[in-house]
């Protein structure tokens, strides 16, 4: 049985082709295309995402990114940038690609961030929130079908980055003034934006991934979608997380747990005990050693931008040997 490793998607600093060779050289079977947030807010999670949509004006205001009736030149930059990191990594690509991972700002964290055109933020206006994640669902395709024309892999894993998911359903994002919090958004809804990228990048056979490393996964909601897997860090999840989870994993679908601290001071531990602890995280949703384990994608608990060009690199090496220490685990069950 094969286990996976990947990166979450942020790599630290500012050279894209050093961490393209960086993600190229340590996670094996399912490299992801790197972002740099180190080069400002052109390059920043949710400039990435509006760099894809070309059906809604787009600017940057001291506020941050805002919906306008023409796309400004802060827009044209982060386009720009995201064209010229594909060109890297298009000429960076190996001979032969079968898998690649891309990553893009999912439509709730997208609604939580950015501004309408008269201010306050895409979440407290459904119309708004609507256009923008149908708009966000047709930039995805194009940004796949370009990754796909650019560097002939096999396969294309989609991402979506959901950070703001558990406070835009809790109802706990803000409002301009700071003194009211805008209405949480129904189970409904939620699924349905969410499905609305799914099914643009489906019938190509991309693989769907969603990712959240705060507290607070609403599983019950993310069944509701087309997701093929869920990200998140391995020690947000509370014991009342874990029947959901194993539902989830007794429907067949994919966890991708985030099993390596990625706070600046974390210490990596070594690579037999980050395996024993994924070993007992499997027994506590009922996977005992008797058992056969599904097949597991291992990440970092979250993004590396915080790290040290050295300290990523390692954290990426770390993941990837834990997922061959799975496999062999595993082997040892089968036989």
């Amino acid at each position: 049985m094969t286990n996976r490793a990947t990166g979450i998607g942020s790599m630290p600093g500012d050279d894209y082709a050093e961490s393209v060779q960086i993600v190229l050289g340590e996670v094996g079977d399912l490299p992801f295309l790197p972002e740099l947030p180190a080069r400002g807010v052109h390059a920043g999670m949710t400039a990435r995402a509006l760099a894809t949509i070309t059906e809604l004006g787009v600017d940057l205001q001291p506020a941050g990114w805002r919906l306008t009736d023409a796309s400004g030149l802060d827009h044209g930059r982060a386009v720009s940038l995201l064209n010229r990191d594909l060109d890297t990594a298009e000429e960076l690509r190996p001979a032969r690609l079968e898998t690649i991972k891309v990553q893009v700002a999912g439509p709730w964290t997208l609604a939580a961030t950015v501004e309408r055109p008269r201010g306050d933020k895409v979440l407290g206006d459904p119309g708004a929130r609507r256009d923008l994640a149908q708009a966000l669902a047709e930039g995805v395709l194009r940004h796949v079908q370009d990754v796909r024309r650019r560097l002939a892999p096999d396969r294309v894993v989609l991402q979506l980055d959901e950070p703001a998911l558990p406070t835009v359903l809790a109802g706990g994002v803000p409002t301009a003034s700071g003194f009211h919090r805008h209405r949480s958004i129904g189970p409904a809804e939620a699924a349905q934006a969410i499905d609305w990228v799914i099914e643009e990048v489906s019938a190509s056979g991309v693989e769907t991934v969603l990712h959240c490393c705060a507290s607070g996964i609403p599983w019950r909601i993310l069944s509701q979608t087309r997701l093929d897997a869920v990200s998140f860090d391995m020690a947000q999840l509370v014991s009342a997380d874990l029947d959901e989870l194993g539902s989830w994993v007794d429907s067949g679908r994919q966890v991708w747990p985030g099993v390596i601290r990625t706070e600046p001071a974390a210490t990596l531990p070594a690579a037999s005990e980050a395996t024993r602890q994924v070993l007992a995280w499997w027994s506590a949703l009922g996977f005992t050693a008797a058992e056969t384990l599904p097949a597991t994608t291992l990440t970092p608990a979250c993004g590396l931008a915080s790290a040290s060009t050295a300290g990523a690199r390692a954290a990426l090496a770390l993941v990837a040997e834990v997922a061959r220490n799975l496999s062999v685990e595993q082997g040892k069950m089968e036989r």
